[in-house]
């Protein structure tokens, strides 16, 4: 057997060895993303629980043309589409942050700022839905300094006119720390040359970050905003679910939060199966319309 035969049958057998590692995971996403798509027959039956899936009624496309004339969906996409909307246009955020903390001079506290920051991530929502109740309920930490001084007293968690700047502010603090570790991961491969030629140029430090670091940045910026337009409705279900309430729920209640309520508390499951159909349908949408948009601006699709 010739050198070249030997090295092919070597590439072969690494990439064999490769495709074994990564089955296990491809395993996973086809049970837990796409084994759960035949669920969506349901939407097309009149599901009744307890009863085999062919011997339910087939009502057609009665669900989804229940959906166009709910006046609860019009409200709740009202709210996914502002929730995605606030964020969207906070995306720049995480990678000011990251250019913030590259300019810290003392390592020590730069690594410490970034752990603080970070650490929030970490924990659970219904953690955060303590911490936040301790301090901004009707007799949290919050009224009682209030009190203190005699001032107002806010009721935070129960103002309707509050909901969106207050969930967005928790839902950064609890995100923009991890956000930003790929800008800090990006800056770290930016050449250490242009920051040099820049300096003998006479270029000071808020120059070279606006010079050098932020278009060094703008590739990754570019393919999480295209990811993020893709994910526009996909505004999560945690955070809503654990801080909503009677008072903010017609503000609160998003996509997700809404199929959960009407599929689990409310048992009909066709209906809140369609509902996720179509957000299924429109993010796929999304998705095509965003490779589009990479494919126009970057050369190359995402896809």
């Amino acid at each position: 057997m010739t050198m070249a035969a030997k090295t092919n049958r070597r590439h072969k057998r690494k990439r064999w060895d490769l495709f074994f590692v990564a089955l296990p995971f491809m395993a996973l996403v086809f049970i837990f993303c796409y084994l759960p798509l035949f669920g969506w027959a349901l939407s097309f039956v009149e599901y009744r629980p307890g009863t085999p899936f062919l011997q339910n009624p087939f009502v057609g496309l009665k669900y989804f043309r229940l959906i166009l004339t709910s006046r609860d969906i019009r409200r709740v996409m009202e709210n996914t589409l502002i929730f995605a909307f606030i964020n969207f246009l906070l995306l720049p955020l995480p990678m000011v942050f990251a250019i913030l903390l590259n300019e810290i001079g003392n390592s020590g506290f730069r690594k410490v700022a970034q752990t603080m920051t970070t650490l929030p991530h970490f924990i659970s929502w219904i953690i955060v839905y303590s911490l936040a109740f301790a301090i901004f309920s009707t007799e949290g930490l919050l009224n009682e300094l209030l009190n203190v001084f005699h001032l107002k007293g806010q009721k935070v968690l129960q103002d309707r006119d509050a909901v969106y700047w207050f969930q967005t502010c928790i839902s950064q603090w609890k995100s923009l720390g991890w956000s930003s570790i790929i800008y800090m991961a990006a800056i770290a491969g930016i050449d250490q040359e242009l920051y040099e030629a820049a300096t003998v140029d006479g270029a000071g430090k808020f120059r070279s970050a606006l010079h050098v670091t932020l278009p060094g940045l703008i590739p990754t910026f570019i393919v999480i905003a295209l990811l993020a337009v893709a994910n526009f409705i996909n505004s999560g279900l945690d955070q809503y679910f654990m801080f909503q309430n009677t008072v903010v729920m017609k503000r609160i209640e998003v996509l997700d939060l809404y199929t959960y309520r009407v599929g689990l508390q409310k048992q009909d499951y066709s209906y809140s199966t369609a509902v996720g159909m179509l957000k299924s349908l429109i993010s796929l949408i999304m998705l095509f319309v965003t490779n589009a948009i990479a494919k126009h601006v970057r050369g190359e699709s995402i896809v």
